[in-house]
């Protein structure tokens, strides 16, 4: 009866410590701002809304904010990607007239 009792204590601890870890681990994320302009800001928290600006802390914990305006998306950096350039422009070598003899 004894060990019954032991389980089910450490059942419950398991659990409770469980639940503490993903809580803690729910409030460790960093968030990726994407601007307009392509440039991407990281705060440690997640941006907060108020008086048309995003309010959050930079990597070395300062207050800071950005206009609305500027922000096209945030998402946590885990979710965050690279994006690509769609579009990469050749360039073409001009070809000079000294060398048509080779051709």
């Amino acid at each position: 009866m004894a060990v019954i009792g032991k389980t089910v204590g450490m059942k419950r601890t398991c659990v409770l410590l469980a639940i503490g870890l993903l809580a803690w681990c729910g409030c460790a994320h960093t968030y990726v701002m994407k601007l307009n302009n392509g440039a991407q800001v990281v705060s440690q928290e997640k941006p907060k809304f108020a008086n048309g600006a995003y309010h959050y802390k930079d990597s070395a914990g300062k207050e800071r904010s950005m206009p609305a305006s500027r922000v096209r998306e945030i998402e946590p950096a885990s979710i965050a990607k690279d994006e690509q350039q769609t579009f990469k422009p050749t360039i073409h070598k001009k070809h000079h007239w000294y060398f048509l003899w080779i051709a």
